[in-house]
């Protein structure tokens, strides 16, 4: 049961039960100061706590903005711009979000704080006053009246009258008092319902207003985050085929260094340790230098560098080489040493050090020294595949056997084959004896895994790509830069400068692997996916370095450009 109702009537017989009634009215009112009391402690320390993680989202908002990421090379593709982007775009949701989270801590203060807090003052404060004075009353009145019923009966008529009548009066006044008080209680408890909760009903308007700022924001990126995801997938899926070609040339550069060693203007270059003399008796020293040399101007450059010291660089020493000699063991108490003489220091010769007898007959022959020996290389083994009749032949018997049997199959031309079987299906197809009895379309005999890598493994084993060498440079420039149409136009400009044969095979493949492509729903080979695998078969660069690797995404961006417009990409009509 709720609070009894206090009547007006109750005032003036002031019963027991009536200042029960009271007591439990003032109770439920001093509940109702505590409750609204701790509700705004509460509602401020969710503003400061509101403050703190928008200042803390908006620091991490800032982080976001001010990070670039750096890229290898010296241009980066569609995909990896949008990333790099991303983390601005990131920072921007962030602000926006913020600034609506503001928005809601400004909209507490008004709504929640104050009104509660206006209401405890003028209201509950007001209540307490009247309490104040009426137990102020309750104790003036009860007391005059006990000290008048003392009055003796032998007093004056007249002053008798007197003490009646000042006590009739603040009698009067006391249930005048007490009417107000009764009347201030019963409408506090039925202002409090409103008081109360409807500055609640504002706070809660306010931060479901904020949760549905943050769905529309949420919607809104919704759309970005669909598009960053295919960007971040497509450059992924291109970092694993470059990955595979980083270690792959890694791996070849561990087993023969001076094979794949780098093209450049120098003859010969590297670490030397060159013999510095000093005044007797402090004999010579011995300081790594790091030396270059270029024969068709014998031009010799050093320069000191130790690496132990935090990577310090010297002055460079120049000079033009006259000579060249091996220096024998009998003559120094070091090994792989030899000397060299500079034309402008003539009978002064200067005492080298390689860092090991290879490494000395290396800098002998290239400085044209005495006894210098010839270096062998190994020479790449590659297949005898040709761009002629066979080799036409065999591309379209794989084609017709993939878009008969395997157009469907998931993760086609990306699961390899075993590896014996797709040499022995390629030694069958190569022999013009037995291509023709080899039947891709019918036999299961050659799963579909072996048949794609054969086609694949043949156009690698090509004695050139089929881009070419000669354009593949220019072929790359376009996929780094410009709108796509202008990457079209120039795609399809440099097919047509492509050898007839090259470009006859190439339309053959591009016709295929978008008719792949448009069952990507079920192989799942999107035209990404197709770029990532036919870019490294179809361009490669003539020189291997981890730089030309670099650009690998650049060269599936071509060959998707190739696919995804292969229809605008005439091979018959000249652009």
């Amino acid at each position: 049961m709720g609070l009894q109702p206090l009547e007006f009537s109750d005032c003036y017989l002031d019963s027991p039960w009536f200042r029960e009634r009271v007591r439990a009215h003032e109770a439920e009112l001093e509940k109702t100061n505590k409750f609204i009391k701790e509700l705004l402690k509460d509602g401020k320390n969710l503003i400061a706590a509101t403050k703190n993680l928008s200042a803390a989202q908006r620091k991490f908002a800032h982080s976001l903005r001010d990070f670039k990421f750096e890229f290898i090379g010296d241009a980066e593709t569609d995909d990896e711009r949008y990333i790099d982007a991303s983390l601005h775009e990131f920072s921007n949701f962030l602000k926006n979000l913020e600034e609506q989270r503001e928005i809601l801590a400004l909209s507490v203060t008004e709504t929640l704080i104050k009104p509660l807090e206006r209401f405890r003052k003028e209201q509950l404060g007001a209540v307490k006053e009247e309490k104040k004075k009426f137990d102020k009353e309750t104790e003036k009145n009860y007391s005059l009246l006990e000290k008048h019923l003392n009055l003796s009966a032998k007093k004056k008529e007249l002053q008798l009258q007197e003490a009646d009548n000042q006590v009739e009066q603040n009698r009067k006044h006391f249930y005048e008092l007490s009417l107000e008080y009764v009347c201030k209680l019963q409408e506090i408890q039925e202002r409090k319902k409103f008081e109360c909760v409807e500055p609640v009903l504002s706070f809660f308007q306010g931060l479901f207003t904020f949760y549905h700022q943050g769905y529309e924001l949420a919607k809104d990126f919704n759309h970005y985050k669909m598009a960053l995801q295919i960007n971040i997938q497509n450059t992924r899926n291109r970092f694993e085929g470059t990955r595979s070609e980083v270690e792959e040339l890694m791996n070849k550069i561990r087993k023969n260094p001076q094979e794949h060693k780098r093209a450049n203007h120098f003859t010969m270059e590297g670490y030397l340790y060159v013999q510095e003399k000093r005044p007797a008796p402090f004999g010579s020293s011995w300081v790594k230098h790091y030396c270059t040399y270029r024969k068709e101007t014998k031009k010799f450059a050093m320069i000191p560098f130790e690496h132990r010291s935090g990577g310090k660089v010297g002055d460079e020493e120049l000079f033009v080489l006259t000579y060249c000699t091996k220096r024998n063991t009998d003559t120094i108490d070091r090994r792989f040493c030899f000397d060299i003489e500079a034309s402008d220091r003539p009978g002064v010769p200067v005492t080298m050090q390689a860092f090991s007898e290879e490494d000395r007959k290396l800098w002998m022959e290239a400085l044209d020294g005495k006894e210098a020996v010839s270096i062998y290389f190994f020479k790449r083994l590659i297949y005898s595949a040709q761009l002629d009749k066979i080799g036409f032949a065999i591309i379209k018997k794989c084609i017709s056997a993939v878009e008969i049997r395997g157009i469907n199959d998931q993760g086609l031309y990306r699961v390899v084959g075993v590896s014996s079987k797709v040499q022995r299906l390629l030694s069958l197809l190569m022999d013009a004896k037995t291509c023709n009895e080899v039947d891709l379309e019918n036999s299961v005999d050659w799963e579909v895994k072996t048949i794609t890598s054969a086609m694949k493994q043949y156009l690698r084993s090509l004695p050139e790509p089929l881009m070419t060498y000669e354009l593949h440079g220019e072929f790359i420039v376009p996929a780094k830069s410009g709108s796509p149409e202008s990457r079209v136009n120039a795609v399809h400009f440099l097919v047509h400068k492509l050898p007839e044969k090259n470009k006859e095979m190439l339309e053959i493949l591009v016709k295929h692997l978008a008719n792949v492509s448009k069952h990507a729903k079920r192989n799942l080979m999107t035209v990404a996916n197709l770029g990532v695998v036919f870019g490294p078969t179809l361009m490669r660069p003539q020189e291997e370095t981890v730089a030309a690797i670099m650009d690998l995404k650049f060269q599936n961006i071509v060959v998707e450009i190739l696919i995804e417009n292969h229809e605008k990409v005439s091979f018959d009509t000249s652009p």
